[in-house]
């Protein structure tokens, strides 16, 4: 699938999945409603309504994708393909989720073009019992409308494993910058930076999403799922490694956020790698400017980071991901269509947001 025909699924996916989006919120507030709390009903339609449709929505139409193409055609009905898309709503809630604490925690002002959810209106801390309300719809949802198809306890063995690894990840995350004080530059190890990427990245945003629809199409096979497995692993460092860059290299107005991650003094692909790179006077530099808000230190940082020449590296290290990636895809020896990860990978090679 090349750019042009994924633009043109996503086109059509987002119209299916929008029409849907009224009876996602009115199921949601219904079961509130029903407990007597019409008032904390109305709340969460703002909540939802803000947070979660707005997103380019590719974890979803990734899943719906996967089922498509992976399910028997007797059992693609009108019927199940709802089912995928309510699925595919699901995993945007869980990212609203993750999203709404993260800039909490963070500190961000923007998220996807607008004030992220804890500075609407000053709700500031009380965006954290949100985001457990968006949490308790994905498993509303799936108790809706999957208990009792062969698919449901896989489901939410699946939701519940990939909540404590995306926790797992935050906690490496949070770790790694000390809590806002000085980072420890010692930390950013690549070992290190891996993991962050596993739990951060491949995790929730490609093993999780494939992995779901193969559950859906009544996929049973172990070795499917550890080549799949594997595959969509790879992809997530590279999604990560390139999140990282256009961090700092990219626009704000293309991507839809803040980019602070030098700031931050967070563990990414370019801080590591620098820290390989250093001269002793090199690395002072970085010591006492990286992790630091003031405008001078940050440029000073990024003047570091080309003058190491990242920029040209991060080039290198994609294109030749991307080739690597395509050897290993070739090598899917247990009945998985590679033409399904050629064309997610296809998606996030050279992205631009």
């Amino acid at each position: 699938m090349d750019q042009t025909i994924w633009i043109t699924f996503s086109e059509e996916e987002s119209q299916q999945m929008m029409a849907m989006w009224p009876d996602i919120v009115r199921d949601i507030m219904e079961e509130i409603e029903n407990s007597n709390f019409p008032y904390v009903a109305k709340w969460t339609e703002k909540v939802l309504q803000y947070n979660v449709p707005g997103g380019k929505k590719i974890r979803a139409f990734m899943l719906i994708y996967a089922y498509k193409l992976l399910a028997p055609s007797d059992q693609l009905t009108e019927e199940n393909i709802r089912l995928a898309r309510i699925l595919g709503w699901c995993l945007e809630l869980l990212q609203a989720v993750a999203l709404i604490i993260d800039d909490i925690q963070d500190q961000s002002l923007l998220r996807r073009g607008k004030p992220c959810w804890y500075r609407y209106n000053d709700i500031g801390q009380a965006a954290i019992n949100d985001s457990l309300l968006l949490e308790f719809a994905v498993f509303y949802l799936i108790k809706k409308y999957f208990k009792g198809k062969d698919c449901y306890v896989n489901l939410l063995d699946m939701l519940h494993d990939i909540t404590f690894k995306t926790i797992i990840g935050q906690s490496l995350d949070l770790l790694s910058t000390n809590f806002g004080k000085k980072p420890n530059l010692d930390l950013f190890t690549m070992n290190r930076y891996n993991s962050i990427c596993q739990y951060k990245a491949s995790e929730f945003a490609f093993i999780f999403p494939i992995t779901a629809a193969m559950q859906l199409a009544g996929i049973k096979d172990p070795e499917m799922f550890r080549q799949a497995k594997t595959i969509l692993s790879e992809m997530g460092h590279l999604y990560q490694v390139q999140d990282d860059y256009l961090g700092c290299y990219g626009k704000s107005d293309v991507h839809g956020k803040d980019c602070t991650d030098i700031q931050e003094g967070k563990c990414t692909w370019l801080i590591v790698v620098a820290l390989q790179r250093t001269t002793a006077e090199q690395r002072k530099i970085l010591e006492e400017c990286y992790g630091s808000p003031d405008p001078e230190k940050v440029r000073r940082v990024k003047q570091l980071f080309t003058d190491l020449d990242l920029p040209n590296t991060y080039s290198i290290y994609e294109e030749e991901t991307y080739n690597l990636l395509n050897v290993h895809i070739q090598e899917i020896s247990c009945g998985l269509p590679h033409n399904l990860f050629l064309n997610l990978l296809s998606k996030i090679y050279h992205r631009m947001s």
